[in-house]
Order: C-alpha cells, then structure tokens, then sequence
C-alpha cells in the first residue's frame, strides 16, 4: 500500500497503437512485466478495460488478462474499468469470473458498463437498442448465479434455469461490483444498486450518485468510487508534455471517433474536435483533463481533483505506445515522491 487513505490503482489496456507498433506477443509480456512491478511498488489495483475490433488491439478480451496476472501476483487487485456487460454470455461471464475469484484467491473487481460503441455492438450482432435491458438482466443473472444456490431467471434477453454455478466466488457473498456511467440515470442506476462507482471526476454526477444511494436507503460512507486520470510525471512540466502529448492525442482521437459515431445524447462530451498535438498543452480540454508534468504540477492537480469528488480509489491511465522503460520509470517516481503525500478529501467537494 502506497497510502494509507487511498487506494491507488494503474490501468492497462494492452494497445498497441500504429505508429508505435510492436509485436503484439512484446507488448502483452511487456505490460505483464509492468504490472508485476507495479505490485512490487505497492500499487494497490490493476485495472483492466475492454474495447474491441480497434487498430491498435485495445484489450478484447480481459477475461484471459485478468488469469494471466492473477498467475503471476499475489497481493494486487484485479479490477475491470470496465467490462461491456452486454456484450457477454452473463452465465459464461458470472463462470469466468467466479473462476477468476478463486484463482486470485479473492481479489477480483467486477466494473461494468452499457457500452456506447456502433462498431462493437454491429461485430457482436446485437442491437444498440439493446444494450440497457441486457445490462440490467446481466447484472441480474451475475448476482443470481453467485449468491444462490440453483438459480432460475426468465427475462427479456436471457433466460436461465436450475443453473448450479460451481466453484461460487471466493469474495462473499460475491465480488464487489462496480458500475461506470455517463448519463445521470446511469449513475442513479448504480446508486440504487448499491453498486460502487467508476467516476468520471464529475461532482454533479458524483452528487447524483450520492443522492440515488441515500434515497435506496444505502449509506453514503461504504460506497467506494474511482477516478480515473491519464497521468504522466517527469522532471518539468516541458518534459512530461513532450513525451506524453502525442501517445494522449491517440487516446483522444480514438474515442472522439467512437463518440461521435454513437452520436449519445447521454454522452456529456459536446465538442469532439481534437487540437493538433503541438496545441494540446494549451487547449481547452477535450474528453479528459490529463494531469502531466512535474511531481509538484502532478500532486496540485490530483489534489484539487480529490477535493472536489469523492476518491476512494485513485486510477492512473498509462499511455499507449509508451516505451516501457518510461512507463517503468513514471511508475517508481510516482510510487516515491508522490503517493505517500496525496491526501484525499473525506466524501470529496460533493
């Protein structure tokens, strides 16, 4: 552990973007290698995110991820941020994942979300139209499957029954789910649920979420909420600027491109049209605020960050196509100089 108030976590996503290209068998030992040092450093989460059909392999399938570094760590959680539940089988998911349970021997995180991606739901063959009843229904058989002992389930989507789930999770009575959201029913949803929260270090939303739990009945206090920031840390601000802006810059335009090929109105991204990456550094924000320069930059941004929404779990984005060595380096400069001192403010500005 880093912090003793906080948890703070790397999220990986396995892509290997063009004009960086690696062999993909490189850059999955590559990241494996990452994450076993991240452990090493006393990070307290591995986040992994699921995205498919992309150019640069954004990680399609986490479940085998996931077994890979459960195998190969001991202590680190294993957190999905997020899996696109509606996408997947939810009697072969809650199986894999009960699986995962035990071979981690209770450290698995179950983040889920909607989606929102055309080309992903066109690939699977299922409706866009879809994706909100077969989110609920999945969650429905998820926690059915885990907590009962035969379970039956006739829904719109998915239907179940007399299923016996075995071996059940190790976590009791299931593992900690968390749900990711971009509208306000969405982030109501998972407060009614009593589901913990991947933010989106939004304090209206995270006012939302806390208003959805108290009306459930659910105290405020037990729910734990991630946020999530593309980080990069080096000596000067020049510096962290100069190496990150263009690896960012992929990041933005990928997701602009899905963004607005969905065209959601729950999507609370209005402008989607990416500075070149010499104007970045001096652009209004576009997607996400990205927090990159100096140890001192660094910490004065992430603080301000935690003073205004609730962090339990703090999320560092690593940058695709990163040469490995600087993200190793970024990982032991922020385990040193700046973890320690982070100070997250009690329930956040909210």
């Amino acid at each position: 552990m880093l912090n003793e108030s906080l948890d703070i976590g790397v999220m990986f996503s396995f892509r290997n973007p063009p004009q960086w290209h690696r062999p993909f068998p490189e850059v999955y030992r590559n990241e494996l290698d990452l994450i076993v040092e991240a452990e090493a450093l006393g990070y307290d989460t591995i986040w992994l995110t699921e995205h498919h059909f992309a150019e640069d392999g954004y990680s399609p399938s986490i479940i085998p991820l996931a077994a890979a570094i459960a195998a190969r760590t001991e202590r680190v959680r294993i957190g999905f941020n997020l899996l696109l539940l509606p996408l997947h089988d939810p009697v072969a998911l809650a199986e894999d994942i009960a699986t995962l349970d035990v071979l981690s021997n209770g450290r698995i995180d179950v983040g889920v979300g909607q989606g929102y991606a055309v080309h992903e739901f066109r690939g699977f063959g299922i409706p866009l139209t879809d994706r909100l009843g077969r989110f609920r229904e999945g969650l429905d058989v998820l926690d059915g499957l885990w907590t009962t002992d035969r379970f039956t389930y006739d829904g719109e989507h998915f239907r179940v029954e007399d299923a016996r789930l075995m071996p059940k999770p190790v976590q009791q009575p299931a593992p900690p789910v968390w749900i990711g959201a971009t509208s306000e029913a969405g982030i109501r949803r998972a407060g009614r649920r009593g589901a913990n929260l991947l933010g989106l270090t939004n304090p209206h939303l995270q006012q939302v979420y806390e208003q959805a739990r108290g009306d459930a009945g659910l105290d405020v206090e037990s729910a734990k909420v991630l946020q999530l920031h593309w980080t990069y840390l080096d000596d000067t601000d020049d510096a962290a600027w100069e190496r990150a802006a263009p690896h960012f810059h992929h990041v933005l335009s990928v997701y602009a491109k899905w963004i607005g090929e969905a065209n959601d109105p729950g999507n609370p991204v209005a402008n989607l049209e990416i500075p070149p990456v010499a104007e970045l550094r001096n652009s209004r924000p576009v997607i996400f605020d990205p927090v990159f320069g100096s140890p001192e930059t660094v910490a004065a941004k992430l603080d301000r960050s935690m003073a205004r929404v609730r962090t339990t779990h703090l999320g560092l984005g690593l940058l695709p196509g990163m040469d490995p060595a600087l993200t190793s380096r970024f990982l032991r400069r922020f385990a040193a100089d700046l973890a320690p001192a982070l100070a997250p403010t009690p329930g956040g500005g909210g």
